[in-house]
């Protein structure tokens, strides 16, 4: 009988730990919301698509800059509290664009977005190794993916919200959406704050010079620009989408809003199969195909010009998107077992594709349209073909 309720109470404990976790989860897809706001921002602002995709850029320009030095911080304070920091600094960047939407306090507020992003990145899940371990590990991250993925794809509708409800919005509009953010941010913080997490010793931090050395290893530079090409993919399909519409559609952003939407939620199911399907097809297989998809998207956004069809591009380059990050991850930790930890900060600076990628694509658009920057996404599902090829052995 005692075995019973010790074994209930501790699966209540287990539940009451990992719900406060989820939420960050949810809180860590506050980044993806960059790519709606800077479509109202430019809106807003009558910017040009290079100035505009200034804002996802800055967001990630940070990924290159913390994530090393946040590893040594979590050895230093732990890693609940470094989630905890991230999360404070992500709420400040929700509460800055309440007071304004100035070009000057948007740069702002997305620079402390990334900022905090880069820092729960980098911690939020090495503190799911204190609450599970072994073959359950995996299955945890990719359902914190998910609610990762259902704050991504509600950021467009909540926008759309804003802009053309008639309930009220205390004069914000789209920016009603920080408002709501910032809150749940707030509970976040106080939820993982009254959560007790044991964690063990932290190892010996990893510093720049050791994970700079590795890309001098071919394998682990091929991930390396790999998992920029996906981000860069991402951001960029998060970003243009919208505007592909309205350009060859003609419909406004309130409208054309969706479409980023559609992105998400077929790259949140694309998780979702993922996660059953890598267990019986080979990563390299597996790969093979999802590249297959986005070669296609590709395709299809140069040449569509209804709303269904783009629909469709969006939705196989959602599905091919959603498992090259944790591939390319796990085929970089398999190739240098002994230093997993240099590896791992160096795949997270990787993230730094973001910047680069929406820079270009702006300047891309600017100069021959929409069809510019789609160009720019499609150097990167080449390169992708190329590190198919390079995958190594099939572990099936």
């Amino acid at each position: 009988m005692k075995t019973v309720q010790t074994a209930t109470r501790d699966r209540q404990s287990f539940l009451l730990q990992m719900l406060p976790v989820m939420l960050c989860f949810f809180a860590m897809g506050f980044v993806d919301l960059v790519g709606t706001a800077s479509n109202y921002v430019q809106k807003d602002l009558s910017l040009s698509d290079s100035q505009a995709n200034i804002f996802p850029s800055l967001v990630f320009f940070w990924f290159l800059i913390f994530s090393v030095p946040t590893g040594m911080l979590m050895n230093r304070i732990g890693r609940k509290r470094t989630v905890l920091l991230s999360l404070i600094i992500t709420a400040v960047s929700l509460v800055i664009p309440i007071f304004g939407e100035g070009y000057a306090v948007m740069l702002i507020a997305f620079s402390a977005l990334g900022i905090g992003n880069a820092v729960m990145q980098t911690s939020l899940n090495p503190l799911v190794t204190n609450l599970i371990s072994g073959d359950k590990l995996a299955s945890t991250l990719t359902f914190g993916q998910f609610v990762k993925a259902i704050a991504s794809f509600l950021a467009p509708i909540l926008c759309t919200w804003g802009a053309t409800t008639l309930l009220p919005t205390f004069g914000l509009g789209w920016r009603v959406l920080f408002v709501i953010y910032a809150a749940v941010c707030l509970l976040s913080i106080a939820a993982l704050g009254a959560t007790p997490i044991r964690e063990e010793k932290p190892d010996k931090a990893s510093g720049v010079k050791e994970c700079v050395k590795l890309l001098g290893r071919p394998f682990i530079l091929l991930c390396f620009l790999g998992i920029m090409c996906h981000v860069g993919i991402d951001v960029g399909t998060n970003t243009v989408a919208p505007k592909i519409i309205i350009e060859r559609l003609a419909l406004p952003l309130e409208e054309a809003a969706f479409a980023t939407s559609v992105y998400f939620i077929f790259r949140t199911a694309g998780c979702f199969l993922g996660a059953f399907l890598l267990r019986f097809v080979s990563d390299r297989k597996f790969f093979g195909i999802s590249v297959l998809f986005m070669a296609a998207a590709m395709t299809l956004l140069f040449f569509a010009h209804s709303m269904t069809v783009i629909y469709i591009a969006l939705a196989l380059v959602g599905l091919g998107n959603s498992n090259v990050f944790s591939i390319i991850f796990s085929q970089a930790l398999l190739a240098t077992p002994k230093e997993r930890n240099e590896v791992s900060g160096l795949m997270i600076m990787g993230l730094f594709g973001g910047t680069v990628f929406p820079l270009a694509m702006g300047y891309a658009a600017d100069a021959v349209g929409q069809n510019g920057a789609v160009a720019v996404m499609a150097v990167g599902v080449i390169y992708l073909v190329y590190y198919t090829l390079k995958i190594k052995a099939d572990r099936k």
